[in-house]
Parts: C-alpha cells; structure tokens; sequence
C-alpha cells in the first residue's frame, strides 16, 4: 500500500524490454529507436557504465557499431581542442569512442582496453606557461567478435566468461583505475547473453542497460560447447498474504490534472523568446556545462547531394547539421498525415534556416537562437501529448546545441531545466529500458546546473519549480539504487522548494509539492525512523488538503484522502493501531466519495482495495471484541468484492495492486469469519462463505502456477480451506470443495488431508 505520486506523468505502459523478445511488428522502427536510445546513452559520457547490445544479425550489427563509431568517435570534426595561444600547434583528434575486436587468442576485453590506453594515452591540452593543461577525457569502447568464440575450443569459451567474472570488479569497486573514468559496450548474439546471465551474474549484475536489436540469426557451425539458452523469469512478490499490503494507486485522469509539476520553462513564444531576465552566466560556472555536454552532437562534413524541389530532399543535403538531428527531424514529419499544416513545414524552416546561418559563420548568439527556437517547437508538440522518442531527442539535441553556441544566454537556468525535464521523461517513454537510472542521473545533473545559475531571493518561482523537478528525479533515482538516501534528497528538494513557494504565491502549486513532500517522507519511514517520517507524511498532506477544494478538485482531494489513509495505515504499524486504522478507514471512505466507479474506476478499486486491508487488520486487533471482529470482517469483504468486482470491469487497464493477493486476502476473510468462534450463521451460510474462500483462493492459485513459492503458499490456504469444510460441515462439505478443485490437483491434496 503506497501512497500516490503527485508527479508521476503517465506516458503509456512502463514494462521492461525482455532480452528474448524478437517478435516485433516493424524491426525497423524498432531498431532505428533501440540505435537512438544506445546512442543517446553511450554520448552521455558517464563513467562506469557498462552496456550489452544484443544482435543476431552480423549483418545489422556491423552497420550499428560503424555508425555508432563514424557518429561518436570524433563527433567534432578532426580537431578537438584549438588552443587560445596561436603559436602552439592544434592537437590531433582524440577519439571519444574506440572499436576493438575481440582477441580470440586471449579473448579478455579489460586487458584489451589497457593495452590500447597504454599505447595511446589521452593527450595533454591547454598546456601554457601558467597551467599544466589538462588530458583529455578517456574514450569509451566498444567490443565486438564475441560471436565468433562459437568457433573455438570450449575452453577458449569458458576462458570469455573467466574473464569476465574477473572484470566485474572493474564496475562494482572504488579501486583506482584510468579504466573505471570509461564505459564499454559489449556486442553479444543472444545464446551469449544468457551465458553471461548464468556464468557470469556479478558481471550480468553490473550492467547499465542492455540493447536488444531484432533481426534474423546469421548461420554458424554448430558447436556442441556452445552455451545453452536458459530461462530467468522473475517471480511475483505478493508480501505476506497473512497480512496483505496493496500497492498504490494513480490514475491518468489525476496524473493529468494533478501531477503537472515537472515543468518547463514558462511563458515561452516560438517566434520571439522571452527574456527571462537571469543573470548572466559566470566564468566559475561555464565549466561544468561544457563538461556535461561535452558529447553535444556537433556540426560534421557529409557529401553534399543535389537538392530537389522537395523540402525532404533538401534536408537530406545539409552538410552543416549533425546528421542525427536531421534524420530525427526527418522522422517526425514523415509521420505527419497531411503536410499541408505549420507542424510539417516549421521544423524543416527553421533546420534550414539554422543550415543557412552555418553557411554565413554567423555568431553563435544567431546560431544558438535558432536551435532553441528548433528545441522549443519541439517542446510545444510534447507538452500537447506527443511526448514520442523522437520529439523528446530532437529538443534535447537542439537545446544542447543552443547551449553549446551561447553558454551566456540569460535563457540558461530555463534551458537547464527544460533539458532535465526531457530527459526525465525520456526514462518514463515506453519502452523503459534498463538505461532508464542514467537518464534521470542526467536530468539531475542540468537540474542542479540551473539551480546554480539562480538566486532564489530574485527568481523564487524558477528556484521552486527546478527544486520541485529536481526532488521528483530524486525519487525516480530511489527505485533503482541508495533508496534511503534517494529519498532524503527527495525531502531536501521539496522542502527547498517550499521555502519560496507559498501558499499566497500559487495555492495549487504549493499543495502539489507538498503532496510531493508527503509521499517523499512516506517513501523515507519505509527505510529508517518510521514513525517520524510517517508523522511528518501525515503533516505534509494534510497541507496540501487545505488547498484542496473538494467541489472545483474532487479528483485531487480524493487522491490526498487516500495517501493520509495509506500513511495513517502505516503508522497503525507502529503505534495506536485501533486508532490510527480508524482514521484510515475514515479517510479512505472520505475518499471514495470522490474517487467514484464511473469517474475513475481504478482509483475507486485501488482504495476499496486499500480499505479493505484497513477493516481486516482492524478486525485482527487484540483489543477488538467478537461482536465487532464480525462486522469489521464483513466490511473487509464489501470492500475486497468492490475492488475485483471494479478490477475486472477494466479490461486491459492496468491495475495499481495486485488483483491476485486480493484474491487471496478475499478468500481469508471469508474463511476467518467461518472460523470465528463467535460466528453463529446458519449451515447454509458457513458453506456459502468457504466457497467463496475456496473460489478465490482457487482463482488467486491459477494464476500463480509459474510462481513457485507463492504458489505453495497459496496451495496451502486450499487445503485450509477444505479442512474447514469438513470441520464445519462434515464429509458432505469436504466432498463439495472437493469437487470444485481441478482435477490434476487433486491426488496432491487428497494426500495432505
């Protein structure tokens, strides 16, 4: 049971992409988006990271990994660093990406690496009288031959994995290492990925993410050594069903209206830009923005074709342009339907525009405009919900550019954060690949480089709001590593931002953060000193209820409700449970008077759910008489029946707690208020509730057979269930429930009876 996230956007389904999965309708929209998404996270620049392409195809990965190369390598053209003092000589280019083949000999990739930084170390630059100069950064790698290990000795195989159980020390210590300031990409065909998987773990477990390409396998020789496929299914965690815990629930209808808190820059026009009145940018702080956009796609030579009288094919000729935001630009106006509207013609203007000031060497402050006048008709389209992979990479691309031509524009903190933002929601774009976490360690980093710029005394509504962002990405950085201390970040940032967000400034916004603030705090008592979080979880919504209006914002004040009953119900864990159930009954049921079956369906049935779960942990209570242990059981009942009832009216919308535990909490209720010896219903209605206990324990177990051990545990409540028949009800009653259990799971309860 979770409280709900105010600022979660939602954009679609967030389901991970499996390794194994190949079958895709259009392979090469798929691969042109996993080739962006690879790209995108390998130009980042960060260290450690460690990325597994997954190709079958040789053909489609030479391609990859050329373009990859051609595109990253010397992304500037073939000098990198021009030095200020014209009597020192340029300085070769550097390459920022290096291609190795695998040593079939001796196939270990980390001493690959070693050996070619040993022979080509990173140069020194800006080298004067007065500094030492600096080297440059070390490139990243990327591996490729590993296929070609089919071919040799098992033992030249098994040698691979050896090495790469050895490597993993490599990503997961603090050692000192020129290697650890890189990252690698490693080319695998899919029997080697689950090779890796199952005789490399602590190396599998290092990985950033994996780039799974779909494609036909190239032929090769088979070889009897050669590393079987395997299966890695995750199971499904359904806590204690002793004492059931349902998750959070967030409907679309209320991350639309109340989760708008991810924000980009305001009050923006297209054709004329807004000045924002910032302080200009100081030398102090010119450092780290050059140092996190040092892999900006830069403008490159390409062989000019002759243009047509097409707008496309004059696109297709820029040579001053990256070629990536060209071909990303490309894509999104091919999808158009008609080009007959502003939305086609505008971006292929203003690229050719930005070709045009290229042409004329015009100043940087010209260039930088156009591209952001390119990044924020980009940002229009998302904010009107066409939030797709391209549209976010071409405004990133042309705000980093912009930011790359004029690092004093006064437009920068907003630039920094609109930059943020996209990345951001680049992590919640479907499909979330496992590079999600460096996305929003990304969106962080400009975050924290606007909130430099900015004094808060003067800019105290873009102070807020870049907080506000910075402590939602905080909380997104929870899920995947350093929970607790995730999450105290999180609590600065909100609370931060709440300095210079008042109430009197913008009601609405206050109470969103500190919605924000509360499910923070919540987030922080589940990891160390519960009941305070919890506490001050409890204050901070309680706040943002003021705000609130129930009449203008039902679906907001409901969602409130239902976050002070879940934090109310945590607390009950810890201290006052009568009283603290109590006021989380009462709340949930404050709630659903606004989270209602017609108006938000699955907000209604996650509450029920969560209801539910309050009335029986109430009914358990030590000091709850009998009398009342019933009534508190047949609530919990309702609710539980509300909730599935409401759960498979939905169809295909996904659920925010898990229907199958519900089952199961259903089927306990059932069952214990059977059991209750303060139960005096009649024969008839024993039966009619152990089979409804059976029916869902039943229904809980059909979709549990590839779980094993919550399978087992659920397998156990039936044969509880059916020695309750027999106990209540005698033979007849045992050879009723008998007879509704399937029948190949008969021999095995017959045999624990």
């Amino acid at each position: 049971m979770r409280p709900e996230e105010g600022y979660t956007l939602c954009l679609g389904s967030l389901a991970a992409m499996s390794v194994n999965d190949t079958a895709h309708n259009d392979n090469f929209a798929w691969n042109r988006q996993v080739y962006h998404r690879l790209k995108l996270a390998l130009s980042l620049g960060l260290r450690r990271q460690l990325f597994l392409a997954v190709c079958d195809d040789l053909h489609l990965r030479n391609q990859v990994a050329a373009r990859l190369h051609s595109t990253l390598a010397y992304p500037v053209g073939q000098v990198l660093y021009q030095p200020s003092d014209t009597q020192e000589n340029s300085t070769p280019a550097y390459p920022r990406l290096v291609t190795l083949r695998l040593n079939l000999n001796d196939p270990n990739p980390i001493v690959q690496i070693n050996q070619w930084l040993a022979n080509y170390p990173p140069p020194i630059v800006g080298a004067s009288k007065d500094s030492p100069g600096k080297s440059l950064p070390i490139p990243g790698f990327q591996i490729v031959g590993v296929e070609q290990l089919t071919k040799q000795p098992v033992a030249i195989q098994r040698l691979f994995l050896h090495y790469l159980r050895l490597s993993q020390q490599y990503f997961s210590t603090q050692e000192s290492s020129r290697f650890l300031d890189s990252n690698l990409l490693l080319w695998i065909p899919r029997p080697w990925l689950s090779a890796i998987q199952q005789s490399a773990p602590q190396f599998w477990r290092c990985r950033t993410g994996v780039f799974t390409f779909a494609g036909e396998p190239t032929p090769t020789t088979h070889n009897s050594g050669y590393p079987e496929r395997f299966s890695n299914s995750r199971s499904l965690d359904l806590g204690n069903l002793e004492q059931p815990i349902p998750d959070e629930s967030v409907t679309p209808v209320e991350l639309r209206t109340a989760t708008t808190e991810m924000k980009f820059e305001e009050n923006y026009d297209l054709q004329t830009e807004a000045q924002a009145n910032h302080p200009h940018k100081t030398q102090e702080t010119a450092s780290p923005i050059v140092d996190l956009l040092n892999t900006v796609p830069q403008p490159q030579e390409f062989t000019t074709r002759s243009a047509s009288g097409s707008n496309e094919q004059s696109l297709s000729s820029l040579s001053y342009i990256s070629s990536e935001l060209t071909e990303l630009v490309i894509a999104t106006i091919n999808t158009k339907i008609t080009q007959d509207t502003e939305d086609y013609w505008q971006p292929q203007q203003i690229l050719l525009e930005i070709e045009a000031l290229h042409s004329q060497q015009a100043s940087g402050e010209l260039l930088a405009e156009a591209y952001h006048r390119l990044g924020s008709l980009y940002r229009l389209r998302i904010e009107q919900g066409q939030s797709t992979l391209e549209n976010l990479m071409v405004a990133i691309i042309a705000y980093q550019e912009a930011i790359s031509y004029d690092e004093t524009s006064s437009q920068l903190p907003d630039i920094l954060n609109d930059l943020g933002t996209l990345y951001w929601m680049l992590y919640r774009t479907p499909p979330n690949l496992e590079e999600g976490q460096t996305y929003i360690e990304q969106a962080i980093e400009f975050y924290q480089l606007a909130l430099k710029l900015i004094s808060p005394e003067t800019h105290p509504e873009t102070y807020a709001r870049v907080q506000n962002n910075l402590g939602t990405a905080y909380g997104d950085l929870a899920r995947f590593s350093n929970q607790s201390e995730n999450w105290q970040q999180a609590v600065s940032a909100y609370s931060e931002a709440l300095r210079y967000r008042t109430a009197d400034m913008d009601s609405l916004k206050y109470a969103a953060c500190q919605n924000n603030l509360g499910t923070a705090y919540w987030h922080l008592g589940q990891y160390n000193q519960p009941i305070v979080h919890l506490k001050k979880a409890i204050a901070a919504y309680n706040q943002a209820l003021i705000h609130y209006s129930p009449e203008q914002e039902p679906l907001k004040y409901g969602m409130i409700q239902n976050n002070i009953g879940t934090a109310c119900w945590n607390l009950a864990q810890y201290e006052q449970p009568a009283e603290n159930l109590q006021l989380a009954i009462d709340v949930y049921s404050e709630a659903l008077k606004y989270r209602t079956p017609a108006q938000v369906p699955s907000a209604c049935a996650a509450t029920q759910n969560n209801l539910g779960t309050a009335y029986w942990h109430l009914a358990n209570l030590s000091q709850t008489t009998k009398e009342v242990r019933q009534k508190y059981l047949q609530l919990c009942i309702s609710a539980y029946e509300e909730a599935i009832a409401l759960a498979y009216s939905l169809n295909d919308t996904s659920l925010n707690f898990d229907l199958l535990a519900t089952h199961n909490n259903l089927g306990l209720a059932h069952y214990q208020l059977v059991v209750d010896n303060s139960f005096n219903g009649d024969k008839t209605t024993r039966s009619q509730h152990l089979e409804a206990s059976l029916d869902n324990h039943l229904q809980a177990l059909n979709g549990l057979n590839k779980q094993p051990e919550v399978y087992q545990t659920t397998f156990a409540y039936v044969v509880k269930t059916i020695r309750a028949f027999h106990n209540e009800l005698g033979i007849q009653g045992q050879n009723l429930a008998l007879s509704k259990v399937p029948s190949q799971l008969l021999p095995e309860i017959l045999s624990k009876l």
